[in-house]
Order: structure tokens, then C-alpha cells, then sequence
């Protein structure tokens, strides 16, 4: 016996048992997890949740040998901490859910995707913070890198919009924006009046460390939850969008005269004599662009794309240009437009009113009648339009081939054509996604929806932008090739993985997708199109499509724009409504006036926070479509409604009513058939005992449960379209 219990004892001699290295992993782990920290070794058997007494007694002495080593350090007071340097990186937060966030990188390739950090180490970081965060030297059990955020760097907001609660002694804010998962504590003194249920603006103004809650103040009561004005106001406050112009701003732009000098003419190419006319939507106020043609003497066709020349009116150094860059674009809300300069200017002066004249920048092209481009030239102008069409009436004049410049449209149309079917050669992709505008009554309520149709009229004046947009790049490029600080629009080649990925969703619809080359993606996407159009998967599709492509962005950088399939390609067009046109106007004069190139940072600084801006002018669009979608489902007649399923989560299944193109969500906790289990990589859900599968693409019918106007969200349950009678649901 003596001799046997030696030979095991002296198994280990030298070194440790597998039990005690498992340990020392774990309690070093556990420290460089927790750089900067100290501890005891009672604390670290505390944390460890470490419970037999043999592993308790180990501890101790792991600890010793890990000093001793140099892996830990030791204080004078016998508390421990990691020696190992950890790495840090910047990044923004995205708070998916109140139990985590990820953070995303500033440098894409300083880890190996997004990091993980649990709600507990977010030490009270917010949606689009920017954060300082230490990544841990172990993954979590997902395999994903996790880590905890040490300083926030930047607050994306201190501002919310909500809904107030009201108690005896204290109230709270309830966000309205689904990325806010605290709700905001303030004092009754602090409530500016706000009576319980209303919505207001409220600014954070404290949240100390330990606290649950952020503390917050009223700063704007907007009214009573659930009205027009008041959801719509509640949007913009969200979003941080202007309510009203500043008043040196507004004062600016109204004393600008309306008269144009002779000298200003005289500097001018004119071309008030030739054919001319805008064509725009029925609702449109601001004309940005309108086209002239003529036919030339030998024989070729002039085509003018003629630009409001705001850059003219909007000087450097003003309050008007402080504002403008602010702002960055037009945003165009369900009910309203937020302009990006004031109506004197975008309505009145800038404006290309019929029968008036007004200052242009001009791209002008010869072409032949194959609609190939065989001259340009570009520089400033003054035009005479002679006729304000709407979309509609120019349309008609095409098809009936009668009515004011009809033979002109019809010339235009075919050249058009052409030039739009060499893009698609050329390997351009055909993305026209489903657009939903609402009827409202004089309330805001929505009496109706209907699905944009594009016409010929909408693609003849697409090209020809483009077109211009196009020429302007290549032309500031090929001077200098590509040297000369310049502002591009771009859209990086799309991700393969992501590709494949949207390729075997496309698969379940009976689509095939061919992606072994560049050229083989754009064809093949065009044909997907195609075969799509006004089927009920068309809308589930095209969204999925686009998400899975890059996306197209502002910068110096000359690279190309795969959509497009352009090698060069800039936004010229729009002045009126977006700030990096008014910079692209700048440049190019400058370089036509001979100018050296600028510095480049500058500009990228403008071209990035441009960016930013139509971001932020999207999200809040699409906020106020969903506002009314939720509106309008709420309303609606109670039946059950056939579906496509659009997005699949651990928590729930989003389902698009093909009849409303609105989109709601089947809440997984209410699935009560079966216990459903998320498939990420198949984005789908299981039903762990009948194996039944709800996928991404599945036709499914559903029923509204409720509809909550606050947070802007429509519940579904699947419903078996058996004449069963509804649940009654319930509206806030």
C-alpha cells in the first residue's frame, strides 16, 4: 500500500496536478480579465464561486507560485492583480439589448470582429457612444472576443425623447428610442409642466456611478402621446433635427436680392433661348435641376443638365453656410420636408421656377443618336425654364404623344434608354426598392397607402443626373489622375460572405444567384430583380439585397461605385438639398478658375460628417413611415393577413403584410406551441420537439395583437386563416 500511494504521489513531483493548473488558469484568467483591480485571495474564491475546501485551500499557494513566477503582482496590503498588459481599443457602442452591447472598432483590424460587452461593464456607456475598451485576453463561451468599457470618450446624445410616467413623489421618462434601455429619472420640479402621459425632451444631467437610473430634466414638452404633431415633433427631437431656422440664417438668406446684375450675366454662358423645362414630383417645391435640348447644325443633340448654382448665394464664412453644413441635407419626414436651406433661398431664389431667370452650373453634352456622349462642357449659366412639369403630365404627354414638348420627351426617353441599358452592360446594378407613400387627412391620419410606381419620366431623369454626376468626377479626376482633392461618392464591391448568404435566401424563392466574379454579381442581381418585380417576395428581397451591400458614402478618396459600375462618381446634382453637392460645386470652380488643389483633411472631415447626416435624415424617415404604418395597422380592419417573414431573432420573428408593406413582429415568449430554439447561422427558428422551422422567406399569415404608437411597433401572432375570431387588440 505504502509503495503504491508513493508512486502516485510522485506522479506530479515537479509540478502541479491537472486540478491545480486548471485552477491557476482560471484565477489568472480571472485577473486579466479585471486589469487595473485588485483583489484578496478570499475575494477571488468569492468571484470564482470556488466551494470545496480542498480547491479553497489551493488557492493561497497558486497564488504565491503565480507571484513568484512574475505571471501576478502582489500589493503590500496581500491583494492581487494581472501583470499582463491587456489590449485597448476606441470604438462606438451598439446596445442591442438591455443584457449586452457590442462595440465596434474604430480600426476594423485591430480584433477579429465586434467586441461583446455585458450591460454590468458598460459603466453606464449609451447607443453610439464613443468608448475606450479593454478586450479580454480569453473569449467568452460564443468564441466572440469580450470585453468591458473603461472611459467613455464621447456621448452620442444627452438628450431623449419620451414619454413621462408621473408617481406621487418622482417621475420617470419612459425613451421612445428602442436603444435607450434606462428609464430617465426626474425630479417633479424639474418636469416643466409636462403632465403625466405626455411626451417631451428630457436631458441627462447626472447618472453617478451605482446609480440604475440616469437623472434627467424636461427642457421641451411636446404634447399629448398618440396626436400628429406631437409624434412627428417627437421624431425630429429624437433624431436632433431643427425645428425652426436661426434667425441671423433666415435674415441672410431674405436679404439677398432678387434681381441679377447685367456683370453677372455677362460672366455667364446663356442659355435663356434654348428649350428648357424641370420635371419633378406634384408635392415638390424646390427645383434643383432642369434640362434643356436642342438639335445642333451637324445634326448632333445638345442636352444641357443645368443645376440650381447655390453656391452662388451661399457664401463661405456666413451664418447661412453654418447652417447648411449643419444640416448636410434635406430630411423628408411622411408629412413634412426639413430643408437644408431656408425657403427664400430653396424655394425662391435657387428655386428653377418656370418663366424665370435663374443661375445654374451646367454640365452640357453633344451626342449622337446612339445617345453617346461626343463633347461636354461645364461651367456656369444662366437658363429661362419654360415649363414646370410634374411626373405625371410628362408622362402622358409621352404616351399620347401629343401636348407641350412632347417630341422633346419622347427624344430624351429613347436617349435615356439607351444610356440606361450601356450602364446595365457596363455591370450596374437594377435597385429599385418599394417605396410606400400615405394619404393623410388635414389631421395626419392615415386614410390610405399606396407603392410608388416608377415611370419611364423617373428613369429619363435619373439618367441624365447621373449622367452629369458622373462626367463632373471624371473630369476633376483625369486632370491630375486622381490627385486633385476632390469630393467622390462611393460604394465599396459588396461582401462575399454576406453575398452567399443572401444568395441562399434568394435560393428558398426559387432564385439562383451566380457570384464568381464582379460582373457575375451585378448580371446576376439584375436578373433577381427582374424576376421579382410585383411578386410578394419583391420587397423582403430587395431589402435583404441592399443590406447585404456595402454602403455608398461621401469621401476625397477617388475610388469607384459598384452600383453604379462607375469608376468615378460624385453628386453634383442637388445643391438645394445636399450639402456635399454645394461642396462639389466649390471645387470644381476653383479648378476651372485654374486653383491648386486644396488639403484633403478638411474636406474628408465634411465629406464624413455629410455622411453622418444622411444617416441620421434616413433613420428618422424611416421612423416616421413606421410611425404611420403603426398608425395606420391600428386602424385597420382586424382579419388575418398573408405575410412573408422578413427578419429572424432569438427573440422574435418579423413578419412584412404583403397587402400594407408593414412590417410587425411574432414575440418568440408568445409561441406557446413548441419551445423554439434561434439557428443564427440559418436564421431561423426550431421547435425543439415538433422540429418545425420558421425561416427567413417563410409565407405565413398573422394577425394584429397590438400596436404601440410610442415605441412604434406593430405585435403579430401567426394565425391559422381558419374564421377564427380575433383577439381584440389594444393601441397606445
Amino acid at each position: 500500500m505504502g509503495r503504491k500511494s508513493n508512486r502516485r504521489n510522485s506522479k506530479h513531483s515537479g509540478g502541479e496536478s491537472p486540478k491545480a493548473s486548471q485552477l491557476a488558469r482560471k484565477i489568472k484568467s480571472f485577473l486579466d480579465n479585471h486589469y487595473g483591480e485588485e483583489f484578496s485571495s478570499k475575494q477571488i474564491i468569492k468571484k470564482l464561486e470556488i466551494r470545496d475546501a480542498i480547491s479553497k485551500g489551493a488557492v493561497e499557494p497558486i497564488l504565491i507560485k503565480l507571484v513568484e513566477n512574475g505571471t501576478i503582482a502582489k500589493s503590500p496590503r496581500n491583494y492581487y492583480s494581472s501583470k499582463k498588459d491587456p489590449e485597448f481599443i476606441l470604438g462606438k457602442v451598439d446596445y442591442v439589448n438591455p443584457r449586452f452591447a457590442y462595440i465596434i472598432p474604430d480600426d476594423p483590424e485591430a480584433t477579429d470582429g465586434d467586441i461583446l460587452v455585458k450591460e454590468v461593464d458598460l459603466k453606464q456607456a449609451l447607443d453610439d457612444d464613443r468608448v475606450r475598451v479593454m478586450v479580454y485576453p480569453t473569449k467568452g463561451r460564443s468564441g466572440r472576443s469580450e470585453g468591458r468599457v473603461l472611459e467613455i470618450l464621447e456621448r452620442a446624445r444627452d438628450e431623449f425623447v419620451g414619454r413621462v410616467e408621473i408617481s406621487p413623489r418622482f417621475a420617470f421618462v419612459v425613451p421612445d428610442f428602442k436603444k435607450m434601455h434606462k428609464d430617465i429619472f426626474v425630479h417633479r420640479g424639474d418636469l416643466k409642466g409636462a403632465q403625466h402621459n405626455e411626451k417631451v425632451v428630457v436631458k441627462l444631467t447626472e447618472w453617478r456611478e451605482g446609480d440604475k437610473n440616469p437623472t434627467g430634466k424636461v427642457t421641451r414638452v411636446l404634447g399629448k402621446a398618440g396626436v400628429h404633431e406631437v409624434e412627428i415633433h417627437s421624431i425630429m427631437a429624437e433624431f436632433g433635427l431643427p425645428f425652426e431656422y436661426p434667425k441671423e440664417a433666415e435674415a441672410e438668406a431674405n436679404a439677398i436680392a432678387d434681381t441679377i446684375s447685367p456683370k453677372e450675366i455677362k460672366a455667364r454662358k446663356d442659355f435663356r433661348n434654348i428649350t428648357t423645362f424641370t420635371i419633378d414630383p406634384a408635392d415638390a417645391k424646390d427645383f434643383d435641376d432642369a434640362i434643356s435640348y436642342r438639335r445642333l447644325e451637324n445634326g448632333n443633340l445638345e442636352i444641357g443638365v443645368h443645376i440650381a448654382d447655390v453656391t452662388h448665394y451661399v457664401q463661405p464664412k456666413t451664418a447661412l453656410e453654418k447652417e447648411a453644413y449643419d444640416r448636410a441635407t434635406s430630411v423628408y419626414l411622411v408629412d413634412r420636408t426639413i430643408p437644408m436651406l431656408p425657403e427664400h433661398l430653396s424655394n425662391g431664389l435657387c428655386s428653377l421656377r418656370p418663366n424665370e431667370d435663374k443661375l445654374t452650373f451646367s454640365c452640357v453634352f453633344e451626342m449622337d443618336e446612339d445617345a453617346k456622349v461626343l463633347n461636354h462642357w461645364i461651367g456656369r449659366t444662366i437658363i429661362h425654364s419654360d415649363r414646370r412639369f410634374v411626373y405625371d403630365d410628362a408622362q402622358e404627354n409621352i404616351d399620347k404623344q401629343s401636348g407641350d414638348f412632347y417630341e422633346e420627351l419622347t427624344h430624351l426617353n429613347e436617349l435615356a434608354k439607351k444610356i440606361r441599358k450601356r450602364r446595365f452592360q457596363n455591370g450596374a446594378v437594377n435597385f429599385e426598392t418599394v417605396e410606400v407613400k400615405f394619404k393623410l387627412d388635414e389631421k395626419g391620419t392615415p386614410l390610405g397607402l399606396m407603392v410608388k410606381e416608377r415611370k419611364d419620366i423617373h428613369k429619363l431623369i435619373e439618367e441624365f443626373m447621373l449622367l452629369a454626376n458622373k462626367h463632373v468626377a471624371e473630369f476633376i479626376y483625369k486632370k491630375h489622375n486622381g490627385t486633385d482633392t476632390f469630393v467622390y461618392r462611393t460604394h465599396d464591391a459588396p461582401d462575399m460572405d454576406r453575398l452567399e448568404i443572401f444568395s441562399g435566401f434568394a435560393k428558398r424563392f426559387g432564385h439562383q444567384l451566380k457570384l464568381d466574379s464582379e460582373r457575375q454579381v451585378s448580371s446576376s442581381l439584375n436578373k433577381l430583380m427582374d424576376e421579382i418585380q410585383g411578386k410578394p417576395e419583391q420587397n423582403v428581397l430587395e431589402q435583404l439585397a441592399i443590406r447585404s451591400m456595402a454602403k455608398a458614402k461621401y469621401t476625397t478618396e477617388p475610388k469607384g461605385h459598384f452600383g453604379l459600375a462607375f469608376p468615378h462618381y460624385t453628386h453634383f446634382t442637388s445643391p438645394i438639398r445636399r450639402y456635399p453637392d454645394m461642396m462639389v460645386h466649390r471645387l470644381l470652380q476653383h479648378y476651372l478658375d485654374g486653383g491648386k488643389s486644396p488639403e484633403a483633411e478638411p474636406w474628408e472631415k465634411k465629406c464624413i460628417h455629410s455622411s453622418d447626416r444622411e444617416k441620421r435624415a434616413a433613420d428618422a424617415e424611416r421612423a416616421s413611415i413606421k410611425y404611420k404604418q403603426v398608425e395606420y395597422m391600428s386602424l385597420a380592419e382586424e382579419k388575418d393577413y398573408e405575410g412573408i417573414v422578413s427578419g429572424v431573432t432569438e427573440w422574435g420573428v418579423f413578419v412584412e403584410i404583403t397587402e400594407t408593406k408593414c412590417e410587425g413582429m411574432v414575440r418568440v415568449s408568445d409561441m406557446t406551441d413548441d419551445y423554439y430554439e434561434f439557428d443564427e447561422r440559418n436564421m431561423r427558428l426550431v421547435g425543439s420537439r415538433s422540429k418545425k422551422m420558421i425561416t427567413l422567406g417563410d409565407k405565413v399569415w398573422v394577425r394584429v395583437v397590438n400596436t404601440d404608437i410610442d415605441r412604434r411597433t406593430i405585435d403579430l401572432e401567426f394565425a391559422e386563416n381558419d374564421e377564427k375570431p380575433t383577439r381584440s387588440r389594444t393601441s397606445r
